[in-house]
Formats: structure tokens, C-alpha cells, sequence
């Protein structure tokens, strides 16, 4: 019994080569031997199942050209220059909530409400990036 263990679609269509040698228990002599040549093959069902994955690909790829050709026309709207006003604004703050002292901080010209917890500091730091 012959089994492939290491059995992967990328091992598909390799040939391997099995020799078999036939002799006497009792000599070193070999009595006969013949070289067996097999290739790994997908099942039927993998084979189905593959090519019903290129169909769907197919037909998905040919209804987004479709959607793009009508859908997707050029509209005459004026593209953005940058980034939002919104965008920039919270950019702004989330700098500036970076720059002001932890809480805890005992010399600090800034006022007790404005020292930020370091939870608040990390909100700020995963907003900004």
C-alpha cells in the first residue's frame, strides 16, 4: 500500500516514481523490478467544485464590468482637493489632547480639568492614526 501523505492542490499534476523489486528472502539477487509512474489527481468532487469557483469568479467579474460601464458613468461634480474640514478638525484636537499633561502630573501651568487619563490618551492616539 502506497499512500501520498503531503496531499495539497499545489501537489496536483506532479509525477512521482515508485520502483518495486522483487526477490528471494533468503538472496540479494533481484528476481525482477518494475518502475511505477502515478500522478496526484483531484477528486471529481474537488475538480467540480473548482470549476464552479471559476464560473461564479467568471460571472462576478463580467456583472462588475457590467455595473461599471452603467452604473459608474462620469458625473460632473467637482472633486475634492483633500481632506475634510471635519477631518482636519478632529486631527487638531486629537494633537492637542496628546500635548496636554496626564493625570497625576503635579508641575503643570495647565488647569486640573484639562490633565487627561492615559485611556483618554490612547482614544486620542487610536483616532489620530
Amino acid at each position: 500500500v502506497i499512500r501520498h501523505r503531503d496531499v495539497r492542490a499545489s501537489h496536483y499534476g506532479v509525477i512521482d516514481k515508485f520502483r518495486l523489486q522483487v526477490s528471494e528472502q533468503s538472496q540479494r539477487k533481484a528476481l525482477g523490478r518494475k518502475e511505477i509512474i502515478a500522478t496526484l489527481l483531484p477528486s471529481a468532487k474537488e475538480q467540480q467544485q473548482k470549476e464552479e469557483e471559476e464560473k461564479r469568479i467568471k460571472e462576478h467579474l463580467t456583472e462588475s464590468v457590467f455595473f461599471e460601464q452603467t452604473l459608474c458613468q462620469p458625473e460632473n461634480r467637482t472633486a475634492s482637493s483633500g481632506p475634510s474640514l471635519l477631518t482636519v478638525f478632529l486631527g487638531v484636537v486629537c494633537i492637542a489632547a496628546l500635548m496636554l499633561p496626564t493625570l497625576g502630573e503635579v508641575e503643570s501651568l495647565v488647569p486640573l480639568y484639562l490633565h487627561l487619563s492615559v485611556n483618554q490618551k490612547l482614544v486620542a492616539a487610536y483616532v489620530l492614526g
